[in-house]
C-alpha cells in the first residue's frame, strides 16, 4: 500500500513541476509576443507620422504619389516582417504549451510497453 502511495506522490510531484515549468515558459512567450506587438505598433505610428509630415510637404501631385508609394512599400515590408516574426512566436508558444502533454503521453506509452 505504501508503494502505491509513493508512486502516486512521485507522479503528482513530477506533474506539478512540469506544470510550473510550462507556466513559466508560456508566460515568457506571451511577454515576448506582447513586446514584439508593442514595438511594431510604436514603429508603425512613427512611420505613419513621418509619412504624413512628408506628404504635407509635397510640392506636387507627382511628389505626393511618390511619397505615398514609398510609404506603402515600407508599410507592407514592415507588416510582412511583423507577421512572420509573430507567427514564429505563436508557433513556439504552441510547441511549449504541448510539451507537458507530449511528455505525459510518452511516459504512458513507455509504461504500456
Amino acid at each position: 500500500m505504501a508503494y502505491l502511495f509513493d508512486g502516486f506522490q512521485k507522479f503528482g510531484k513530477e506533474h506539478l513541476e512540469a506544470v510550473a515549468k510550462s507556466t513559466s515558459s508560456l508566460a515568457n512567450s506571451w511577454q515576448t509576443i506582447a513586446a514584439e506587438s508593442s514595438d511594431y505598433s510604436k514603429k508603425s505610428i512613427e512611420n505613419g507620422s513621418a509619412f504624413f509630415e512628408k506628404l504635407l510637404g509635397a510640392k506636387s501631385f507627382e511628389s505626393a504619389i511618390q511619397i505615398q508609394s514609398e510609404y506603402a512599400k515600407t508599410f507592407f515590408e514592415g507588416l510582412v516582417g511583423y507577421v512572420t516574426k509573430t507567427g514564429e512566436l505563436y508557433s513556439n508558444l504552441a510547441k511549449e504549451a504541448f510539451k507537458p502533454i507530449e511528455t505525459a503521453i510518452t511516459k504512458v506509452q513507455a509504461v504500456k510497453e
